[in-house]
């Protein structure tokens, strides 16, 4: 074990170790060293206060304008007001019982204070902050210490606040600066103009001026960048090794018949998309692409004709959705573009066709027992199923292409048991209509072959969206209203999308209250001051009996019935539903040409790539497509920000790009799905694509001539490092 994956414990001691490991998961020497500084402050440039965000743990640097000892009228003690500014703005410093401190805390003093930002008689203020007093003029070691450079502001915690790490790192700087090693190449060091990483750690936590920190950050840029390209480097090189069964599409086949059924031209980008597709198909080692697509861009028929072509060559294919509703879904649209073709071996079916198998879990036995009999004799060439189709007794005669559609919505483990009921890996074609943080993350570091789908088919209409402020605008919210009354008037049909399903059972005594997120169709239950997020439940009763009384409304959630939720969608589809107030369960995949209106109710509780989602189930056929994000927010803020944002454009790509400049990358290595920190520290998947594109090919032509890395140890070391045996095993999943 080298020394940078020591613990802690023997740099700082057990009790400061057992803090940084549990509030900041740095557990080891390297772990610290890489835990880099957010931002940097200079003496003189103090915090900006007005940007303090309540209920945010901030370190801030100011100085102490007025200190004032309190007693308290009513009983003994006292509380200590300091009031710290930035020149413009304020913000209050309190202590109770702390009288003592006003020799620390003298006016005019320039300090680091890190807390909570609270709110009391509506100033901001943080309660018993910690502090770290930075006067050059006192002589103390703390001022020295800052003096002349840069002051490094750490992610930090409650129970560890900046300068308390910075003193951590200082040690560790001190005592194992010289045992870092060099992954990067000298050659490729040399030819990028970058500086070794010991210089590199020591200039990013010791930075005298800018351009110290910006020399570092472009080498540590660098580390990131290569390191996880040459990760992905050596996952590409082992799968184009794996054996695949190759697919070549069979002319008069299957889906030759189906194409010439078509009642309409593919569009040019479904036929550039498709070849892409079978030409993949059609080698000896397992396809592994991503389609993204726009709402509505006609991926489904893309992956059908897949499946088709993938069945014409012996084999079969499954798709796998998310939900019952869509599984339900594209086994009715499938089974219907298919027509006799989805009837193979039934009395009436065409002799080129073959079954189509759907399987969920709620499915009765005789159903499930027969479905599961096709797949395993071979005679259902396309599945179509939940996640039942991952369970251990389903088999298949000879799986050949798995097809996920939405992929966000399973986690890779249940890919990779899909994929490992094929005799060799079969093909995997992953679809998403807006890429979420991680699929645009490793699609910029290139590991996924892509195809786009960027051309709506003809006959699609555009869709207006539109920003209702219900709190504000009471009277906009009562023009909505009207809006559907006139597109059901016009014999379309609507829907109404709410965060929280609304029918709970009252909590009994002495039960924990049921939290939002045992639900992933409630979002934010219980998370709001004001009110409960609005419910289907009761909205649906709200607009029986107000604005939409007369119209034929009915609900739709994931805790109805599997029998009850097809009967509602089959009465929907069939036109006999006028308005359905649904959760987020119809986001992806349900197809009603009739639907031409959607009006999300607390718009502000969904996510961007969300919201453009949502607003993809209508607009669907010949008429146009209007969606109102309702919202009781206030017009300055990032809620609004962000609802602005879908109301200002259709392009799935560039909000895609908003999402994810919000929500950062995330894990690209997949952790942050189980809620663990990202591993891009300095990268930015947005703001470096030219620093990725670069390292990637320089990734691939050493992985090229030394597979092994047996000729860059310290490399193979960094590897080691950033895929522990977790990421190494998601990593290999895909």
């Amino acid at each position: 074990m080298g020394a940078l994956d020591e613990s802690l414990t023997k740099l700082v001691g057990d009790r400061t170790a057992k803090v940084l490991a549990d509030s900041l998961k740095l557990r080891t020497v390297g772990d610290l060293l890489h835990h880099y500084p957010r931002r940097y402050v200079e003496r003189g440039q103090l915090t900006s206060l007005d940007d303090l965000e309540v209920d945010e743990h901030v370190t801030v640097l100011a100085r102490i304008e007025k200190v004032t000892l309190i007693p308290f009228k009513a009983r003994k003690g006292d509380r200590l007001e300091v009031v710290v500014t930035d020149g413009r703005g304020r913000l209050s410093l309190v202590f109770f019982n702390q009288g003592w401190r006003q020799k620390d805390l003298r006016t005019g003093s320039q300090g680091l204070f890190a807390g909570k930002v609270g709110v009391f008689n509506g100033k901001r203020q943080l309660a018993s902050p910690d502090y770290q007093l930075i006067d050059a003029e006192d002589g103390t070691p703390e001022a020295d210490k800052f003096a002349g450079r840069l002051i490094p502001v750490y992610p930090a915690s409650a129970q560890m606040p900046s300068w308390k790490l910075s003193l951590c790192v200082e040690v560790a700087l001190d005592k194992h600066l010289a045992d870092v090693g060099e992954p990067l190449p000298a050659e490729l060091r040399g030819k990028h103009e970058l500086i070794p990483l010991p210089e590199a750690l020591e200039l990013i936590h010791r930075p005298r001026n800018q351009a110290d920190k910006e020399r570092a950050q472009d080498r540590l840029r660098w580390d990131e960048a290569f390191v996880l390209q040459v990760a992905l480097a050596q996952r590409r090189a082992a799968d184009s090794a794996l054996p695949a069964v190759a697919r070549k599409p069979v002319p008069d086949g299957l889906l030759d018949a189906f194409d010439a059924r078509l009642p309409f031209e593919l569009t040019d980008g479904q036929k550039t998309v498709s070849a892409e597709i079978f030409t993949d198909l059609a080698t000896e080692h397992p396809m592994h692409r991503l389609l993204q697509g726009e709402v509505g861009s006609g991926k489904t028929l893309v992956a059908l004709r897949a499946m088709l072509a993938v069945v014409d060559a012996g084999g079969q294919a499954v798709l796998l959705a998310p939900t019952e509703v869509l599984a339900q879904q594209h086994h009715r649209s499938i089974v219907e573009m298919m027509g006799d073709l989805a009837e193979g071996g039934m009395l009436g079916g065409s002799d080129l066709g073959t079954k189509v198998a759907l399987l969920t879990g709620s499915m009765g036995t005789a159903a499930r027992r027969q479905a599961m009999l096709d797949m395993a004799c071979g005679d259902a060439g396309i599945a179509i199923g939940t996640h039942a189709l991952i369970e251990d007794k389903v088999q298949f005669q000879d799986l050949g292409l798995v097809v996920v559609d939405e992929q966000h919505r399973f986690g890779v483990e249940q890919r990779d048991a899909l994929r490992a009921k094929g005799e060799q890996p079969p093909h995997l074609l992953v679809m998403t209509a807006t890429p979420i943080p991680r699929t645009v993350a490793m699609t910029v570091f290139g590991d996924l072959e892509t195809s786009v789908l960027d051309q709506l088919p003809a006959g699609r209409s555009p869709i207006s969206t539109h920003v209702v402020p219900a709190l504000e605008k009471p009277n906009f919210l009562a023009r909505a209203w009207e809006r559907v009354r006139e597109e059901v008037g016009k014999g379309h049909q609507a829907y109404v999308v709410c965060p929280r399903i609304g029918d709970e059972p009252p909590d009994a005594p002495g039960k924990k209250k049921r939290k939002a997120a045992d639900d992933p169709e409630d979002l934010g239950a219980a998370s709001d001051e004001k009110r409960p997020p609005l419910s289907v439940v009761d909205t649906a009763e709200m607009l029986t009996k107000g604005p939409l009384a007369g119209l034929r409304v009915e609900i739709l959630h994931g805790r109805l019935t599997p029998e009850a939720k097809d009967d509602v969608m089959r009465r929907f589809a069939a036109g006999q539903v006028d308005v359905l107030v649904a959760t987020t369960v119809i986001e992806v995949g349900v197809n009603v040409p009739n639907s031409t209106a959607m009006v999300i109710m607390d718009a502000d509780r969904f996510g961007v790539s969300q919201l453009h989602q949502l607003r993809g189930r209508v607009g669907r056929g010949s008429a146009p497509g209007l969606c109102l994000l309702v919202s009781d927010m206030p017009a300055a803020g990032a809620a609004w920000a962000r609802l602005d944002a879908v109301a200002g454009t259709l392009d799935g790509f560039e909000l895609s790009r908003i999402d994810l400049e919000q929500r950062r990358e995330g894990d690209v290595l997949g952790q942050a799905q189980s809620g663990v920190k990202s591993s891009l520290k300095v990268l930015s998947v947005l703001d470096d694509e030219e620093v990725i594109a670069t390292a990637r090919e320089e990734a691939a032509r050493l992985v090229a001539e030394d597979p092994t890395l047996a000729a860059h140890p310290e490399l193979r070391t960094a590897l080691e490092s950033l895929l522990d045996e977790d990421r190494a095993e998601y990593l290999e999943k895909g």
